[in-house]
């Protein structure tokens, strides 16, 4: 054993009061949370992006805090998969369409009404109110908790030929989101619905196992379905909205702090989003134009519309009553 120095002495002193004080210390050491966000598409979308923000934000205002490992390109599924592994809990974060997330919440349905929302604006307004706070009740009593309501842009008609008409769609088979309400939609023109993950449509199109489909110009470049699906006709029959959402099993272990931190950041983060996508959606419809795309206007809009009112009909009760549809129409 050494022998004891008044040196000694004096750095065991000086020591002590660290020694026996770790709260004093603790903040400095606090632990980490470790995110694994789940994105559809490549870095260079904005479904990748804003996780980066949000990423690089949160590291600002609560370092160290989380780490986020952004898993892109659809690896850990398609929408529906991501959403169960939320569930689960081996998913954290992710975007997700509310079509996808109507399978728990189905009352979101009526964001889904086609041709409803007029604009982004018309939108926005209408998930800043009431209606909004009332969904995001309801699907974080389902596990997901939504730190914003986001604006993927308007939703298309993809084909292998050009449809321009209601009457052209007969017969013919279209992929939809596994969704009710998607598929009454396309049922009333006389399509002929088939349920198919987004990360399988590309080999269904490509090998005539699907005819057509709607999707963002976004996601529509994103998936490099110009190659398959040349015809996007501009109907913007149903805005697509959507959420950043927290696994509810992982928002349950934050603290008050943390909690208001990703919120807050998280609100920011739809905004930012939304600026990203209305920029991309210009940009994606001239990348498909450049690799053989045609982008068709529709003829007769009014027949467009006229075949969607049994959609409304349809799913009025789902989602509250006719009064909650008319409520949402005439929102200024």
């Amino acid at each position: 054993m050494p022998p004891f120095t008044r040196r000694t002495f004096i750095t065991a002193a000086a020591l002590a009061p660290a020694l026996a004080a770790p709260a004093l210390v603790r903040p400095a050491l606090a632990r980490t949370s470790v995110l694994t966000v789940a994105s559809l598409l490549g870095e260079d979308k904005p479904e990748t992006q804003v996780w980066h923000w949000i990423a690089a934000r949160l590291e600002e205002r609560l370092p160290g805090r989380f780490r986020l490992r952004i898993v892109p390109n659809a690896a850990l599924g398609g929408e529906k998969e991501v959403a169960d592994g939320a569930r689960l809990g081996s998913i954290q974060a992710s975007l997700s369409t509310v079509s996808t997330l109507s399978a728990w919440v189905p009352q979101l349905q009526v964001l889904d009404l086609p041709f409803l929302f007029r604009d982004a604006g018309h939108l926005s307004r209408v998930v800043s109110g009431p209606l909004g706070e009332d969904l995001k009740a309801r699907l974080a009593d389902e596990g997901f908790v939504v730190g914003g309501f986001i604006d993927y842009g308007a939703r298309h008609l993809l084909a292998r030929e050009p449809i321009t008409r209601p009457e052209q769609l007969a017969g013919k088979t279209m992929r939809v989101i596994q969704s009710r309400l998607h598929t009454s939609l396309w049922s009333a023109f006389g399509a002929v619905p088939v349920g198919i993950p987004i990360t399988e449509t590309y080999n269904a199109l490509a090998t005539g196992v699907a005819d057509a489909m709607d999707l963002t110009a976004s996601a529509y470049a994103g998936f490099k379905l110009y190659e398959v699906v040349p015809f996007l006709t501009r109907t913007a029959h149903i805005r697509s909205s959507g959420v950043i959402f927290y696994a509810g099993s992982f928002w349950d272990g934050l603290g008050d702090e943390e909690k208001a931190v990703l919120t807050a950041v998280s609100t920011d983060a739809a905004i930012y989003f939304n600026g990203l996508m209305q920029a991309d959606e210009a940009a994606s419809l001239e990348v498909a134009r450049a690799h053989g795309g045609q982008v068709l206007e529709p003829d007769a809009l009014e027949e467009w519309q006229k075949g969607a009112q049994s959609v409304w009909a349809e799913f009025e009760a789902v989602v509250g009553g006719r009064e909650v549809i008319d409520a949402i129409a005439k929102t200024g």
